[in-house]
């Protein structure tokens, strides 16, 4: 079973469904509303778990009962929640709107993930007993940066999802070996709108890129080769909330098993494409028997 230690956020999700999103001061009448648990960190941690992994999640949750019910939706994915601390305080939100095309906007509010800012003595000895660490930058930067180079250091595969993207720190790309932007990530990163492009100039600073594109499925590339586009399953979404995160967490899975990148990229691919025929972020994502048989 494939080690994996996710240092990352973990929110409830606040998710109203309507027909179109509101422009700039306009109200719309929405169809439904949920609470559901997420977090980029969290969905790649449950995303993986279901998937066969052995995953630990290092994090912050709050004391009101958010915290509670985003502990215990991780460990019923069969998460080791030993390293996900209880502060004082509210927990992470993200508060989401989903139009009927599937498509999100989505507002964070940090909570208690905006606490977690170094690693401690267990953050550091997950990350050294795992085989792959995921990360993203729902934390604040100083400890992805921390994570990133303690991964390093100990010779552990790091995956990082620049998302909500944003400046990073000088130097956390060169501890980073793989970097999962999607199309809009990878144009804000690099300036280059063109994913081709832009996947040339993040392989400046990182050894492999893959670039999620959506229904029209992902490039990889890798220094010394040239981009390769993998199709997505081709199905009618109605939440896209969250395929991000499985696509990661079942990819971490995959390559922690050895698989080869095409392999692996259809099997995530796979996963995605499963989840976002589903309502919800960790509630849709698929478990290893429906992504085999897929």
């Amino acid at each position: 079973m494939t080690a994996i230690a996710v240092l990352g956020s973990t929110n409830m999700d606040l998710v109203a469904y309507v027909a179109r999103a509101p422009g700039r001061g306009e109200t719309v009448t929405g169809r439904e509303f949920r609470t559901v648990p997420g977090g980029k960190g969290a969905n790649q941690a449950v995303a993986a778990a279901r998937a066969g992994g052995d995953v630990v999640m290092i994090g912050a949750v709050g004391t009101d009962e958010y915290g509670s019910a985003l502990r215990t939706n991780l460990e019923h994915a069969g998460v080791d929640t030993e390293l996900l601390h209880t502060v004082a305080g509210p927990s992470g939100t993200a508060h989401i709107v989903v139009d009927d095309e599937g498509s999100n906007a989505i507002v964070v509010i940090p909570g208690a993930n905006g606490t977690v800012t170094s690693l401690g003595p267990g953050g550091s000895a997950a990350i050294a007993a795992a085989g792959l660490l995921l990360l993203q930058l729902e934390l604040p930067l100083p400890v992805v940066t921390e994570g990133a180079r303690t991964a390093k250091a100990r010779g552990v595969r790091t995956i990082l999802t620049p998302s909500p993207v944003q400046p990073l720190p000088a130097g956390l790309l060169d501890d980073i070996d793989l970097l999962v932007p999607n199309e809009h990530e990878a144009a804000a990163l690099t300036g280059c709108v063109d994913p081709h492009g832009a996947a040339q100039i993040l392989l400046r600073q990182v050894p492999e890129v893959v670039i999620t594109l959506g229904r029209k499925g992902c490039l990889y590339a890798a220094r010394g080769g040239e981009p390769v586009l993998f199709p997505a399953p081709e199905v009618t979404a109605v939440d896209t909330t969250g395929a991000g995160d499985t696509f990661v967490g079942t990819l971490a899975v995959a390559l922690g098993e050895g698989r080869s990148v095409p392999a692996a990229l259809a099997w995530a691919s796979s996963a995605a494409a499963l989840c976002v025929q589903r309502p919800g972020a960790s509630t849709s994502m698929p478990h290893r028997s429906e992504i085999d048989a897929a």
